[in-house]
């Protein structure tokens, strides 16, 4: 089977890029609220938050996503002022500090992810797709950054799993199309852990291949996700080895970018996966 990698390049802002096509790039999590599921309360000061941002670029984090709103289940939400004062002054602080390293903000509202790359964040990662926020597809294409449209919904209610999946994202890339947002600067994200349950997380997690297949690159979000505590019987703290799963097993479907707690020990998973993918005879680049 030939595994599908497309080489993009990610403009950031006026002098960075992404490169895509070459390795698998390690997206390390920063949770700047007090309630994350795995990590709440631990970074949610500008000085721990920037340490530990640092502290994933020294173990191999080739980007960092920053949350100032848990997404758990059962979670609250907060408002943008909220988010804006718990996310803007780690951006700056990391901006200053380490420029060169990407950052990604994990929001679904227009004025958050706005104020964030003005800020010195580089991407948008917005877990609705943008189907939440009507001002966010026009935001994005005003700002001209690169965008992952995760897949989520409301209505749990699915007739095919994998096409509906597929349906869903490709009507977050319309949406994103029509606001005149490039398809290049477009990555998809299959949403594990959002609107699905147990079998329905594995049943995405066999079917990755397919989602690859819809013409962008793809971010896999694994990491100590409440399936593999089940699969493990383990709490979030203790499934380093079922998230490594998931990762070789992303990657080796076309899997691109993975977002992880333990950056360190992912490094080492996703470059023997890539000892073998990118340096394989049968690779399919694009």
């Amino acid at each position: 089977m030939k595994t599908t990698i497309y080489e993009r390049e990610y403009k950031l802002g006026k002098d960075g890029v992404l490169q895509l096509g070459r390795s698998t790039l390690i997206m390390g999590i920063l949770n700047v609220t007090p309630d994350s599921f795995s990590d709440g309360g631990r970074y949610n000061d500008t000085e721990r938050a920037v340490a530990h941002a640092l502290k994933l670029v020294e173990e191999g984090a080739d980007m960092i996503d920053i949350g100032g709103e848990s997404t758990r289940p059962g979670h609250e939400k907060v408002g943008a002022e909220e988010e804006l004062s718990r996310v803007i002054p780690v951006i700056e602080a990391i901006h200053k500090q380490a420029p060169h390293i990407p950052l990604s903000i994990d929001t679904y509202k227009a004025q958050v992810a706005r104020q964030a790359i003005l800020a010195g964040a580089h991407i948008i990662n917005d877990i609705w797709g943008f189907k939440d926020d009507p001002e966010m597809p026009k935001t994005a294409a005003e700002l001209g950054c690169p965008v992952i449209l995760m897949h989520n919904r409301r209505d749990r209610h699915y007739t095919d799993l994998i096409e509906d999946v597929k349906r869903d994202l490709m009507e977050s890339v319309e949406i994103a199309r029509q606001a005149g947002v490039q398809d290049q600067q477009i990555l998809l994200d299959p949403g594990i852990g959002f609107a699905k349950d147990y079998d329905e997380n594995l049943q995405v997690m066999a079917s990755l291949d397919q989602l690859v297949a819809l013409g962008f690159p793809v971010l896999l979000a694994t990491s100590r996700k409440r399936f593999i505590q089940t699969v493990l019987d383990a709490p979030a703290q203790d499934v380093l080895e079922g998230t490594a799963a998931t990762v070789a097993y992303g990657i080796a479907q076309g899997c691109q970018i993975v977002r992880v707690h333990d950056v360190q020990q992912v490094k080492r998973t996703a470059k023997m996966c890539d000892a073998m993918t990118y340096g394989s005879i049968e690779l399919e680049r694009i």
